[in-house]
């Protein structure tokens, strides 16, 4: 009796063991996967040309928020013409954007048309983000020329302009205020246009637009020519002053030049005529440049559409977009002079004959983006 006893605790002692070792492999099999190790998990970041490595290091650094929460917190300022209406689309299509306002200036166009093609692209996109309205004069107070080469409306002149929505009675500059303290570190602020609105923040609460997450501005001629003057891109020329206090505020501010403005984000009248049979969206877009087509076809000889804000847009929120950026620090004439809106660029570490150097290079201008993917992407964009 006693072996017998024996013979089954031997049995159980064993029974025990298997049992508690396969538990073991279990938790570690779990633990193994949980912790992202195994290389094979993850087929999005591959898509997207991440590591394995890097997509571990980022799911345990993750916090277990909301989808809202992790979506992009975007203020974009606009003087909506046709390229400021494309950005405006790709922002609104993207799903892990949150457009939080729309503000709006002068600039291609009256601040009242603005701010109407601003709802009214944002009505098509099918968003319903608010729209605020801002400047309508510049920095200093001046009254302003209002020059759009995209037509009269700023969209073509095609009657496209019919939203059902109007803007919030709040300013835009109260807005942009508001929302940056009430997001500290989150909020990005996309300048299509002139920055007036925000240089005018800037001059309030200074302390306040440091909290801004990153500025992202369609401004400057890069390290090329201007469209405004032989040295001056528009939004620039529209109102130095702005841009000066907006590129000494200390913000971490990424700027596309004119210089990018290439084929590569170049339409012509025969692809826009393509793409307006694509959808309504598409064919928004198309007629919306129709008026740029026109004004090129006169002063150029091309019949065609550049997209710069279009491209800033991209450059904001489109993995693998940028190549190549310079850290400078920048320099606005703001003297009355042929030189008025230009931006000198210096370079961090380059060594000038004249031994400048600066405490700060915040501003970093884009110099080289993926080519071919601006047009690529977007066609299918607005294909739908």
């Amino acid at each position: 009796m006693a072996e017998t006893t024996k013979k089954n605790d031997v049995k159980w002692k064993l029974l025990s063991a298997v049992l508690a070792a396969a538990l073991i492999a279990v938790s570690l099999a779990w633990a193994f996967t949980s912790t992202g190790k195994d290389k094979t998990a993850a087929p999005e970041a591959a898509a997207e040309g991440r590591t394995g490595e890097t997509a571990v290091a980022e799911a345990e650094t993750a916090q277990p928020t909301d989808a809202a929460a992790q979506k992009r917190k975007l203020i974009i300022d606009t003087d909506t013409g046709g390229d400021d209406a494309v950005a405006l689309i790709i922002a609104a299509k993207d799903p892990n954007v949150d457009i939080l306002g729309v503000t709006v200036s002068e600039g291609n166009v009256s601040l009242e048309q603005a701010v109407r093609n601003a709802l009214m692209t944002l009505e098509t996109a099918g968003s319903d983000a608010p729209v605020y309205a801002g400047a309508e004069t510049s920095f200093s107070g001046r009254p302003r020329e209002v020059f759009s080469v995209y037509g009269k409306d700023g969209m073509g002149d095609q009657d496209l302009i019919h939203p059902t929505r109007k803007a919030v009675s709040k300013n835009a500059v109260d807005f942009i205020l508001e929302t940056v303290k009430a997001n500290p570190g989150e909020v990005e602020i996309v300048a299509l246009g002139p920055v007036t609105n925000l240089a005018l923040a800037l001059a309030r609460e200074p302390e306040t637009m440091r909290l801004v997450k990153r500025c992202w501005s369609m401004g400057t001629a890069g390290f090329g020519h201007g469209n405004a003057s032989p040295v001056a891109e528009f939004n620039v020329y529209h109102d130095a002053e702005a841009y000066q206090a907006f590129a000494d505020s200390g913000m971490p501010i990424t700027a596309l030049g004119f210089d990018l403005m290439n084929e590569d984000v170049c339409f012509s009248k025969e692809e826009l005529d393509a793409l307006a049979e694509k959808s309504d969206l598409a064919a928004f877009v198309a007629k919306a440049f129709s008026g740029l087509v026109a004004f090129n076809l006169a002063g150029r000889g091309t019949a065609e559409a550049d997209v710069p804000d279009g491209a800033l847009m991209a450059a904001a929120l489109w993995d693998g977009y940028i190549l190549e950026t310079q850290a400078c620090h920048p320099v606005v004439i703001t003297d009355d002079s042929e030189a008025y809106g230009q931006v000198i660029l210096y370079k961090q570490g380059f060594g000038y004959d004249s031994g400048v150097t600066f405490d700060s290079y915040n501003f970093n201008v884009i110099t080289k983006t993926a080519s071919g993917m601006f047009k690529e992407k977007l066609t299918a964009l607005l294909a739908g």
